[in-house]
């Protein structure tokens, strides 16, 4: 099986453990009930194999998903022509991003700076320092929510950096799901950028997710500045993400 059709097999079984699972000919709607739009999306439902027809596939999602919300994230090259038969159907490509990966068994955690402490979230406390530093690098408006105590790390986990009892970095990753999973949520406090925690947070997300049992992690960087950081840690281009939605919604 190739990198692309094992990312997006580990994706979709990972997050069809949380997710509503709509079945729908070549793709799999994944909903989250009352949360984000951006949080419910389809991927392919057969990844490694090509697709060639769409059959009632758009019909099933569309009377599942929310009027208009309709929206695809697939890994370009493990669904082979479902790409040009969406742009056909009159989705229109809202990203096209890298999709990197590593081995997490080759990555070697960088020293911190002085007086930069890493560690994993092991309380609601934790996780909520770390999301408000994430929640305000994003941008995000008003202020963050309250985070749930952090359950066991092969369901997903964060790691933080500190400076004097301060987050000022955060990574996550996602479920892990044979043996792959996601690093995300990568954001550093915009006073203590460009002084190397991108880099030490996500190595060090690598690495718990590995202990988590994941021999494969991949990423998708938001930037070229971005992208450089994660070939600091190993990661690698390996395919492409291809995020599609319906023509209306601009998202």
């Amino acid at each position: 099986m190739s990198l692309a059709a094992r990312i997006a097999l580990g994706q979709l079984t990972g997050l069809s453990r949380s997710k509503k699972v709509v079945p729908a000919g070549p793709f799999t709607g994944l909903l989250t009930d009352g949360g984000h739009p951006m949080m419910s999306y389809a991927v392919a439902a057969k990844p490694g194999e090509p697709v060639t027809d769409l059959g009632d596939s758009l019909d099933v999602l569309r009377a599942a998903f929310p009027p208009g919300a309709l929206r695809f994230e697939l890994v370009e090259q493990a669904c082979p022509g479902a790409a040009r038969l969406l742009e056909a159907a009159g989705l229109k490509v809202t990203a096209r991003i890298p999709l990197m990966v590593v081995d997490p068994a080759t990555v070697t955690l960088p020293a911190p700076p002085e007086g930069v402490e890493v560690a994993a979230a092991v309380t609601a406390n934790d996780q909520a320092a770390g999301n408000a530093v994430a929640h305000h690098a994003f941008g995000m408006p008003g202020e963050p929510g309250p985070a749930g105590e952090p359950g066991p790390a092969e369901d997903g986990g964060s790691v933080v950096a500190w400076v004097q009892g301060q987050a000022v970095a955060i990574a996550s990753w996602t479920q892990v799901a044979d043996g792959v999973t996601e690093i995300a949520g990568i954001a550093t406090a915009a006073e203590h950028r460009r002084k190397g925690l991108a880099t030490l947070v996500t190595a060090h997300a690598v690495k718990a997710a590995e202990a988590a049992g994941a021999t494969l992690t991949w990423l998708t960087p938001g930037d070229d500045g971005a992208e450089q950081v994660y070939a600091n840690v190993g990661f690698t281009k390996v395919a492409d993400a291809i995020h599609f939605a319906e023509a209306s919604t601009g998202t």
